[in-house]
């Protein structure tokens, strides 16, 4: 069965940025997706369609079809007095949109009552080489094409 369209694909990889991993599924965990509902990075996604359990490829993928290209606009200034506690150099933040949406930021620098942040994606603007073996390939069931996302075992679990 060929990775296309509404597939449930199960995959093994490893993303390295400038010859480091930066990010890999761990053994026996395999990242589940459903495939065609923008679960994953365009470009990886693209690289997949047709494949099959048991292939193994080495994807290349530039920042327009991976986090997109790192804009300073989103590099802002904020209050220290917007946050709970010290705010960490490197630690992931969360902020509430208007629409609702959850954004995250990481802080970059603080200086006095000033705290640095950066709501671009940690790796936006960088080429992301990812190496990926497919385990497997499946139907899609139907509550999974209505959630538009793949329920990997017993795992599954709305929080609304």
């Amino acid at each position: 069965m060929n990775i296309t369209q509404d597939k449930v694909v199960e995959l093994d990889y490893v993303l390295k940025v400038d010859g480091e991993v930066v990010d890999q599924s761990e053994p026996g965990e395999p990242l589940t997706y459903l495939h065609g509902h923008s679960n994953i990075i365009p470009g990886l996604e693209k690289a997949l369609e047709g494949k099959k359990a048991g292939d193994s490829l080495h994807v290349t993928v530039q920042p327009e079809e991976g986090y997109g290209e790192r804009d300073e606009d989103n590099v802002e200034d904020l209050d220290r007095s917007d946050f709970d506690d010290e705010p960490e150099v490197g630690a992931t933040y969360y902020a509430q949109a208007e629409d609702g949406s959850v954004l995250p930021f990481t802080v970059v620098g603080v200086e006095g009552d000033t705290v640095q942040v950066d709501f671009n994606p940690p790796l936006a603007g960088q080429v992301l080489n990812f190496d990926v073996t497919v385990r497997s390939v499946r139907d899609a069931a139907a509550e999974e094409l209505e959630h538009g996302h793949a329920h990997a075992g017993d795992m599954h679990d709305h929080e609304e």
